[in-house]
């Protein structure tokens, strides 16, 4: 498979030169994968929507199904950039590794999410029963399992894109487990 190149902005859309703009003022970077998705004059901007929405999840919680699902898609790219999100929201090496085995022994209601969140992403959207009870009973409850839906649904997208493109990776690469 022939890996995408990486657009520079001089090599996409007006609209897309802006939002690399806006993206470089607020992160510093464009970063790589990010990138890719410009080659669309619509899709970088439809996945900023996306992934910039209101949720009722918590950062470290949103840090949670990120790893998660990267993981059982064994996206490098998006474990890679998550790992580094991950330390920036607190998390450690330890729980970070922790978070992506969706054993998370340092807190139970992330623990309750994680494994929720796994089941999804192994079995196409569904779940036993006993782990949606599990999330429930964590203190999680229906707005947010929607809220999870959407945060697995954003990032089978950037997996799916890094799987498709292989653009190289422009964060600290994560350790394997």
């Amino acid at each position: 498979m022939n890996a995408f190149s990486v657009p520079a902005r001089q090599q996409v859309s007006a609209a897309n030169q802006t939002l690399f703009d806006n993206l470089t003022k607020s992160v510093g970077r464009v970063p790589n994968l990010f990138s890719v998705f410009a080659y669309s004059d619509n899709a970088l901007a439809n996945y900023l929507t996306l992934n910039s929405g209101k949720s009722s999840l918590r950062a470290k919680e949103r840090e949670v199904i990120n790893l998660v699902v990267s993981q059982v898609n064994e996206c490098l790219y998006c474990l890679s950039a998550h790992t580094a999100i991950s330390k920036g929201q607190g998390f450690t090496d330890e729980q970070i590794i922790q978070v992506r085995k969706a054993q998370v022994h340092f807190d139970p209601k992330l623990d309750a999410l994680a494994k929720l969140v796994k089941s999804i992403a192994e079995n196409k959207g569904h779940a036993g029963p006993e782990l949606i009870d599990n999330f429930y009973a964590a203190g999680y409850n229906q707005g947010n399992l929607m809220d999870v839906v959407v945060g697995v649904g954003d990032k089978i997208i950037t997996n799916y894109v890094f799987a498709l493109t292989q653009v190289p990776i422009d964060f600290p690469v994560a350790p394997q487990l």
